[in-house]
C-alpha cells in the first residue's frame, strides 16, 4: 500500500501535496481509521448477532451496512480535517482525490496486514497467505482509494463553488456514493461464490478503477490548462521568463528541469520554483472563482516575489 502511495503521489504531476498533511493522512488510515473500524464493525456485528442468531445474516448486515457507513466515514473524516484546517493546500479535485487515497491506502495497509494473516497465514500457513495476498493486494488492491476518492471529489467540488447549496449537497453525495460502492462491492463478495463470482466481481471492481483512473487524467489534464491560462499573464508581468512558462505547463518538461537541477546542484531551487508556479495559478484561479477568501490577493503577490527570486536560481 505504501508503494501505491507513491503511485498515487507520481499522479500529482504540477503541484505536489504536502508530505507531511500526506503523511498524516497516510497515518490516519493505518491508526485512526482502521482501528476505529475494527472496534466499531466488531461491537456492532456482535449486536446484529444477538438480535438475529445468525451467522449468515450476520455477515451480510456487517459487510454491506456498517462496515461501508463506519469505514467510509472515518476515513472521510481525514479528507474533511485537511479540507478544514489547511484549505490553502486544498486546490482542485486532483488534491481532493490525492488526500482520500492516500488515507484509504493506509486503512487498507492495516486492514490487509490482518486478513492476510488471520485468515490465511493462520488458516493454510503460506499458502494461504500468499493467495490471500494476491487478492487483496492485486485483484482488490485499489478497492479503498476507489472509494474514498468520491468523498475527496465532493469536497474539493465544495472548496471551488460559492453557493452554500452545493458547499452542503456536493460532500453528502461524494460521501454517500463511497458508501454505496463500498457496499456494493462488498454485498458481490459475499453472495457470489466460485471462481465465476470472483472473475464477475473482479471486472466490476476493475471497471470502477479505470472510471476513477480516468477521472484523475481529466483532472491532470484540467491543472494543466489551469496553469497554462493563469501564468500566461506573469510572462508579460515579468514574474518569470517565456522558458520558463513554457515549462511550468509541461510536466515532462518539469521532469527534465528537475533532472538538469540534480546534476547542476539546483534541485532544489528548481523543484521549488516550479511547485510555487503551480500554486500560484491555483490561487489566481480561486481568486477568479472565490474572491479574497482568506487573503488570495496577499498569497499571490508573496508567491509572486518568491518566483522572481528563485528564477534567477532554477533550472529551466
Amino acid at each position: 500500500m505504501f508503494l501505491y502511495a507513491g503511485f498515487v503521489y507520481w499522479l500529482d504531476r504540477y503541484e505536489k501535496e504536502p508530505l507531511r498533511l500526506l503523511g498524516g493522512a497516510f497515518t490516519w488510515g493505518v491508526v485512526v481509521a482502521a482501528g476505529g473500524a475494527f472496534l466499531i464493525n466488531t461491537v456492532l456485528g456482535i449486536g446484529v448477532y444477538i438480535f438475529t442468531n445468525s451467522e449468515s445474516l450476520t455477515g451480510l448486515t456487517t459487510g454491506s451496512v456498517i462496515a461501508p457507513f463506519v469505514e467510509e466515514s472515518l476515513k472521510g473524516l481525514s479528507v474533511l480535517v485537511i479540507f478544514l484546517v489547511f484549505r490553502n493546500e486544498f486546490d482542485s479535485v486532483l488534491d481532493g482525490i490525492i488526500y482520500a487515497a492516500i488515507t484509504a491506502l493506509g486503512f487498507a495497509a492495516t486492514e490487509n496486514v490482518y486478513y492476510i494473516y488471520s485468515m490465511g497465514f493462520l488458516e493454510s500457513k503460506y499458502e494461504g497467505l500468499l493467495t490471500l495476498a494476491f487478492i487483496r493486494i492485486i485483484l482488490v488492491g485499489w478497492q479503498h482509494p476507489f472509494y474514498t476518492s468520491f468523498t475527496g471529489i465532493g469536497l474539493a467540488i465544495a472548496r471551488l463553488n460559492k453557493h452554500i447549496g452545493v458547499k452542503i449537497v456536493a460532500p453528502l453525495i461524494g460521501w454517500s456514493l463511497a458508501v454505496f460502492l463500498h457496499s456494493i462491492h462488498n454485498t458481490l463478495a459475499h453472495l457470489l461464490n466460485g471462481s465465476g463470482g470472483l472473475i464477475f466481481s473482479t471486472f466490476v471492481d476493475w471497471a470502477g478503477w479505470f472510471f476513477i483512473f480516468c477521472v484523475v487524467l481529466l483532472t491532470i489534464w484540467s491543472e494543466q490548462r489551469t496553469i497554462t491560462a493563469q501564468l500566461r499573464e506573469e510572462v508579460q508581468l515579468g514574474t518569470i521568463s517565456v522558458q520558463q512558462y513554457e515549462t511550468a505547463c509541461s510536466a515532462r518538461a518539469q521532469s527534465m528541469a528537475r533532472l538538469r537541477g540534480l546534476f547542476s546542484k539546483r534541485y532544489h531551487f528548481t523543484n521549488r520554483f516550479y511547485q510555487l508556479a503551480a500554486e500560484l495559478a491555483h490561487k489566481k484561479y480561486q481568486r477568479y472563482r472565490m474572491g479574497e477568501e482568506t487573503g488570495n490577493t496577499q498569497i499571490i503577490d508573496r508567491l509572486r516575489q518568491d518566483l522572481v527570486i528563485l528564477s534567477r536560481l532554477a533550472c529551466t
